[in-house]
């Protein structure tokens, strides 16, 4: 048979009333407690106290009890005759003898049933009289001897090359029943059993509190979503952009094999990733990952997909999404749509814009009269190919601009070689792909092509007055690339004739005080919130 211990007074200094104090919605002791029933391998758990409100909780949680002397509750004893004491007086009143005694600490709440099953199980079929939890750490580290400071070790080498240096954690200490003695608990034959480092925090301090309380409210957070040339990148982009504001939760990325583009961008972006071949493949995917949370950017839902994912997950958040499914999301983020839905799960426009890290932080350029730069971007693929319409449009404008630059930034999806783009900086035309930094282009340039996508967002956080080709008939339904928002807005861009782009930059060219207007336009958005308000959305309970 095996007993659990968990050692708990009343008195604590640090942290006051740290074993009842709640965190997360629980006592602090509840954990252990948890941990301690739900362990397969346990028969019977006692928790040992002087405090009145730790016991009634300890018994509430379904634990028994014991009443500890105040000569064992001073601060001087250590854990060594309490964790006696427990174990005799339960032996008494169970009228047994244990053979396997576990000291299970209050103060390590990140601690799994699965770790703890696990360090049992390996303790159960070893010879071992002992484990105590460990975490390796090992790192160059020094000590002193006879007043000098000297190394612990003989060569410097990588934190990976070095010895195991294994540190206790106080989580738990499994021993054989017979080296449990009023002076002692560990036996001869003594192993360290190795913990996930992310369980290994002891709270002994506010900060250990905290650190413990953040660990608590980690989510899984699921985001599938695909790119691919007819769809663009975006969705990629703007998924990429939340994971990265959500470091501290578990992230994975699901895409279909066949979208080898977004594929290729998420791998390139380091994310952890899963890979399915067809769409019904991410039901099982969640029944085994088991996400706290998916976030659902790949357009418009069908009412039977949304079903089948509430069905697996607690909370589903859904992007731009305007099919039969969103109502049944408990989430609906449309940043790109000022439409007004009924209920309380809809929220619509450019209060829930998404920009990029670099947008946050960038400012915009100082406004000049004359046009020196023009930003080309239609998106990470561009399957309308605007980006070789423009190309042409810049030789004809270098005739009678010769000063200006025509930037392209083109996607990691578009192929620059196929289309004929080349860099021709004699000819004002300069190329790039998968720029990193595209606020610095933004901010030296005057105006700027682009398609109705969140691109119209960044140039608006960055004041540059846009013409906008939109890439098919869903883009014309975003509605922020407009006038009164600084953009001249020419439509569906298959539509559109060279000649009236061509018209429509000759003019922005020359009537610098409609630019200035436009800018100031864009510039009276703050839109530098959004991102927060998603964030919030996702990670709501």
């Amino acid at each position: 048979m095996v007993l659990a211990v968990i050692p708990a007074r009343g008195g604590s200094k640090g942290i006051p009333r740290k074993n009842v104090r709640l965190m997360k919605g629980k006592p602090l002791i509840a954990y252990s407690i948890h941990n301690a029933m739900k362990c397969r391998w346990i028969d019977d758990v006692v928790v040992s106290s002087d405090d009145e409100e730790i016991m009634r909780i300890a018994e509430n949680c379904g634990a028994e009890v014991m009443d500890r002397d105040s000569a064992l509750a001073q601060d001087a004893v250590t854990l060594d005759p309490v964790i006696y004491d427990a174990v005799c007086r339960m032996e008494q009143r169970k009228n047994c003898i244990y053979d396997v005694v576990v000291t299970l600490q209050a103060t390590s709440p990140l601690l799994s049933v699965q770790t703890l099953d696990s360090a049992m199980e390996s303790f159960l079929d070893s010879e071992w009289d002992t484990y105590i939890s460990a975490v390796n750490a090992p790192h160059l580290s020094w000590t002193m001897r006879d007043g000098v400071c000297v190394p612990n070790y003989e060569k410097r080498l990588n934190r990976q090359q070095l010895p195991p240096n294994y540190l206790e954690t106080g989580a738990f200490l499994i021993t054989r029943r017979a080296c449990v003695t009023e002076s002692g608990r560990i036996g001869q034959k003594v192993s360290v059993y190795e913990m996930p480092e992310e369980e290994a925090v002891d709270i002994d301090n506010r900060e250990d509190w905290v650190l413990c309380e953040h660990a608590l409210n980690k989510k899984r957070i699921v985001f599938r979503a695909d790119g691919y040339k007819e769809r663009g990148m975006g969705h990629i982009y703007h998924c990429l952009t939340l994971a990265y504001h959500l470091t501290g939760h578990e992230i994975m990325f699901v895409s279909l094999r066949r979208h080898a583009e977004g594929i290729r961008k998420l791998e390139e972006a380091h994310m952890p990733l899963h890979v399915i071949e067809r769409e019904e493949d991410f039901y099982g995917f969640l029944e085994e990952w088991k996400p706290d949370v998916v976030v659902n950017d790949c357009l418009d839902t069908e009412k039977e997909y949304m079903k089948e994912l509430k069905k697996r997950v607690r909370r589903v958040v859904t992007i731009e999404d305007v099919g039969a499914g969103a109502r049944y999301a408990d989430a609906v983020i449309n940043a790109l749509y000022e439409d007004e839905r009924p209920g309380e799960s809809y929220y619509w426009g450019a209060d829930y814009v998404c920009l990029r890290d670099e947008f946050e932080l960038a400012q915009p350029g100082v406004y000049r009269e004359r046009v020196k730069q023009i930003a080309v971007i239609f998106g990470g693929t561009d399957p309308s190919n605007f980006t070789r319409r423009i190309y042409d449009l810049a030789g004809r404008i270098h005739e009678d601009y010769p000063d200006i630059v025509f930037h392209f930034i083109a996607g990691s999806g578009y192929d620059l070689g196929g289309n004929g783009i080349e860099h021709r900086p004699e000819q004002g035309i300069v190329v790039e792909q998968n720029v990193k930094r595209i606020s610095e282009i933004f901010a030296a340039s005057e105006i700027a092509f682009t398609s109705q996508g969140r691109t119209v967002y960044e140039l608006a956080a960055m004041g540059v007055p846009a013409i906008v080709l939109a890439q098919n008939e869903r883009e014309m339904r975003h509605t922020f690339a407009q006038m009164n928002n600084g953009f001249l807005n020419l439509g569906l861009g298959s539509r559109v004739s060279d000649e009236t782009i061509e018209h429509t930059l000759r003019f922005l060219l020359d009537t610098p005080q409609i630019r200035s207007e436009m800018r100031e336009l864009m510039l009276r958005h703050n839109l530098k919130k959004g991102i927060d308000r998603v964030i919030g959305l996702i990670l709501q309970d």
